[in-house]
């Protein structure tokens, strides 16, 4: 009775992997910074697009495991590239200004990013599964699994766990955690935010740009793909609470074993699921999961 529930949880938790460095990464910058980006899901997909690309061009040259190094290094080119340019240019101006002019800014950023994409790589879909191959399969109780999709739920956890550790143990953690506690303390104790802003939003930029490039392999990449991350992000972010990493695994497992479940039992209702779960999380406690009232200084 239990494999028939095996696939259900398998795929749900894949999903949740992925929904999770996305929305782990819009966290961290609206908690260091209090900036909800809605161009975080533009991040996505160009990682997902520049994984493919890159991928392809090893795949043409022979270089068929070599190709795997894309997965990883895409992400780490457009953290690097788009990071610090889009903090400093952009977004800094923004702090400390009303939430719906920083919405509105990010809302535009995201536009010019979706368009930009098409006129880099068009409109037709990309679609590159070498991982998927390299990895091959595995058989559990008569079912087939990807192997490589186990491998995502795992680097999911590793990444929850590295997070929670580099928050806690690591000096520049610490850092991080003293300008979210009190931004202005943290200045005048010698603790330099900005660059501290820079950091955090960059590794929310590599987190975005990991989840769409780990993605790759088993999606085609087409226009839109950053839309749907972005708002199933929002939506994990809402239900575990605004600034909650442990709040976005639990949040980010609930909304995929919710879509894994309506897949396969009611494929009507799959678009709408996770937004049932926000709401009902919301009217039970309108903070989330993780998350607390607190002091708002005006």
């Amino acid at each position: 009775m239990f494999t028939n529930y095996v696939p259900v949880i398998v795929d749900g938790l894949v999903d949740a992997a992925l929904i999770f460095f996305v929305a782990v990464g819009l966290t961290l910058v609206f908690s260091v910074a209090r900036v909800l980006n809605v161009a975080h899901g533009s991040f996505y997909a160009l990682g997902a697009y520049l994984s493919v690309v890159i991928g392809m061009w090893l795949t043409g040259h022979g270089w068929v495991v070599a190709s795997l190094a894309a997965l990883l290094l895409s992400p780490i080119l457009i953290a690097i590239a788009l990071g610090p340019l889009i903090e400093r240019t952009l977004l800094r101006w923004t702090y400390d200004r009303p939430e719906a002019l920083q919405i509105l800014v990010t809302f535009g950023l995201f536009l010019v990013l979706e368009d930009m994409q098409k006129l880099i790589f068009g409109v037709q879909p990309y679609s590159q599964d070498t991982a998927v191959q390299l990895f091959g399969i595995s058989h559990i109780s008569g079912i087939v699994y990807l192997n490589y999709q186990l491998l995502l739920i795992v680097l999911a956890i590793l990444v929850a766990i590295g997070l929670r550790l580099m928050l806690k143990r690591t000096r520049i953690g610490k850092l991080i955690a003293a300008v979210v506690a009190d931004q202005e303390m943290a200045q005048t104790i010698g603790i330099d935010v900005r660059r501290i802003f820079v950091l955090a939003f960059t590794l929310g930029v590599f987190l975005a740009a990991l989840g769409g490039a780990l993605a790759s392999p088993m999606i085609g990449v087409a226009p839109g793909l950053g839309a749907e991350a972005i708002v199933l992000a929002f939506a994990v972010a809402a239900i575990g609470g605004l600034g909650q990493i442990e709040g976005d695994a639990l949040a980010a497992v609930l909304v995929g074993l919710a879509r894994a479940s309506a897949i396969y039992w009611a494929p009507e209702f799959q678009p709408v699921v996770p937004y049932l779960v926000m709401v009902a999380v919301l009217l039970v406690r309108p903070y989330g999961l993780f998350g607390s009232i607190g002091l708002r200084r005006i």
